[in-house]
């Protein structure tokens, strides 16, 4: 694992996992520790979602992942969890709301490169 990326740890995960949707249909599900850590950099850092490190898999996986549990209200649970168990710090959690798409914060919107 790369020192630069952020991973959950075996704690923080084991208490988020209860929390995760269960709920999914069709394929199932990839993994879910790699694509929330990828979530959690491309949050921290403020990148783009299309410079996400290949490291937490499909750049477009952890863009669908975050616009559906935000619709869904997952990340508000997932996140007051996360920060109980010493994660990101308090300040990240109001950026989990589900913004209307025309003031969605640039890091939150796709980018598509032409």
């Amino acid at each position: 694992m790369n020192r630069d990326h952020f991973w959950l740890s075996d704690r923080q995960f084991a208490k988020l996992k209860p929390h995760l949707p269960t709920d999914t249909r069709g394929k199932p599900r990839v993994d879910d520790r790699r694509v929330i850590s990828g979530i959690i950099h491309v949050i921290k850092s403020g990148g783009r979602w299309v410079d996400a490190p290949a490291a937490y898999g499909p750049r477009k996986t952890l863009y669908n992942r975050f616009v559906l549990w935000a619709d869904k209200g997952v990340w508000q649970t997932l996140f007051v969890t996360l920060a109980a168990a010493g994660g990101p710090p308090d300040h990240l959690h109001g950026r989990f709301r589900r913004w209307p798409a025309a003031r969605r914060p640039a890091h939150a919107r796709a980018r598509h490169r032409r």
